[in-house]
């Protein structure tokens, strides 16, 4: 396919998204099923474009003067992939499956000069979501939603139940040759992102990868599960477990000892946990599924740690799912807001007295974040914060930079909030509370 195609294909997908509603994977999926003629690159190409034009919206559409999948797509091309008006007139016209002629207004919009634009479109957030990021960022709101705009690398961890981190990323160099270890944690390997034109590195494809040397998960994930501190040996409920990256973690970092609990609510989403445990060659993770009252009543104020990878809206994976941006909306964030109230109050009485309750969310919206623990520990004072970094400084895996960088990250409560324009990481909001001995 040449480039006018792609582009036409490409607008395509983003009226799928917008108009009918469609994740965007599954719009590129049924695209790609639709017109089997495109190959993988021009899949490939496509979807940097779509998901560029997805991260870049507010912007375009100020730009552009319009918010429609040919504007936004035309935007991205402009803004994001750096083509001028010219350019892209010229792939326009030199494809007959081509989208139809830049109009004469499209030419003025995008030959015009770079003009102020809203915070709003400078962050490239929806609009109601800004009073979030200045309360969160200040004066660097604007800065911050662009870094989450950004195309996000692939980071994997080191299963230290099987290998070393060495070990490890020798496999991967020798399979992905920019693969570097991490500057912030010792055993976790970063492959830089690529051209947005091109496709993503295989990592889930390695050998590495099957023999269970390696997880596919953000270093920010990594840094969040360092957080339930020196756990070898101890008794641990992974509440929110969902299909297991963090449950695996945690097995990691007990180095198979003691008792990892895996519990979720939603027990569909636990089935994927079974062959990731059994490739990461992880022995003491216990799996529970159905109604909490059934499966947990037993670990009732004996668990060392609990940890709690909250249900949230996931604004601080935007860089990876950018169209769940604009799906949010505040009745959503409402909703999110109740369940995190809850699962917050619940999961506290696995706690032990003098454990230990860990609040995670991948999330970078105080409303999820610091709202949540200051209701919760005015509504709990048998429970206290301490500082987050501590906990994962027991580990031994941040490195000198990763404390560094990580620790410029607290706030209230000595919580950490990682962001991609302060770690390079996703958004993790990490909050660590300490359970009272007479508790």
């Amino acid at each position: 396919m040449r480039d006018g195609g792609r582009i036409a294909g490409a607008i395509e997908i983003v009226d799928a998204v917008l108009n009918r509603h469609q994740p965007v994977k599954d719009a590129l999926r049924d695209w790609g099923k639709a017109h089997r003629f495109a190959g993988s690159g021009d899949r490939a190409w496509m979807s940097g474009l779509v998901m560029d034009a997805l991260r870049h919206r507010a912007s375009s559409r100020v730009q552009m003067g319009q918010d429609t999948p040919r504007g936004l797509v035309l935007g991205a091309l402009h803004r994001g992939w750096g083509l001028s008006a010219e350019a892209i007139a010229e792939r326009l016209a030199d494809d007959p499956h081509a989208p139809s002629a830049l109009s004469e207004a499209e030419l003025a919009a995008l030959d015009a000069p770079s003009a102020d634009l809203p915070l709003a479109a400078q962050a490239e957030i929806p609009d109601w979501l800004e009073p979030s990021f200045v309360r969160a960022f200040g004066g660097d709101a604007a800065a911050e939603g662009l870094a989450m705009a950004t195309r996000a690398p692939v980071d994997l961890r080191v299963n230290t139940l099987k290998t070393d981190p060495e070990k490890a990323q020798a496999a991967v160099v020798a399979k992905l040759k920019d693969a570097a270890l991490s500057e912030l944690v010792a055993n976790a390997i970063r492959i830089p992102g690529t051209d947005p034109r091109a496709k993503a590195p295989p990592a889930d494809a390695i050998p590495a990868y099957g023999k269970g040397w390696v997880e596919v998960q953000d270093i920010g994930s990594q840094i969040a599960a360092l957080a339930a501190g020196m756990i070898e040996g101890g008794q641990i409920l992974d509440y929110c477990a969902g299909a297991g990256g963090k449950t695996l973690a945690l097995a990691a970092l007990s180095a198979n000892s003691g008792q990892v609990h895996a519990w979720d609510y939603d027990w569909r989403r636990l089935r994927a946990i079974w062959p990731r445990l059994q490739r990461a060659g992880v022995r003491n993770v216990q799996v529970h599924d159905g109604k909490e009252d059934e499966a947990l009543t037993a670990l009732a104020d004996k668990m060392d740690v609990v940890f709690i990878d909250a249900p949230c809206t996931g604004s601080g994976t935007w860089r990876r799912r950018p169209d769940s941006k604009w799906r949010l909306k505040p009745e959503a964030l409402e909703r999110r807001i109740a369940e995190q109230t809850e699962v917050l109050e619940r999961a506290s009485r696995y706690v032990r007295p003098g454990g230990r309750l860990v609040y995670v969310t991948c999330s970078i919206l105080p409303e999820e974040n610091e709202d949540r623990v200051a209701a919760f520990l005015e509504s709990a004072p048998d429970f206290r914060a301490e500082p987050a970094l501590g906990a994962m400084m027991e580990t031994g895996l941040l490195t000198g930079e990763g404390e560094v960088q990580v620790g410029a990250c607290a706030g209230r409560f000595d919580a950490l909030q990682l962001t991609p324009a302060r770690t390079g990481t996703d958004g993790f909001y990490i909050c660590v509370m300490r359970r009272g001995e007479g508790g």
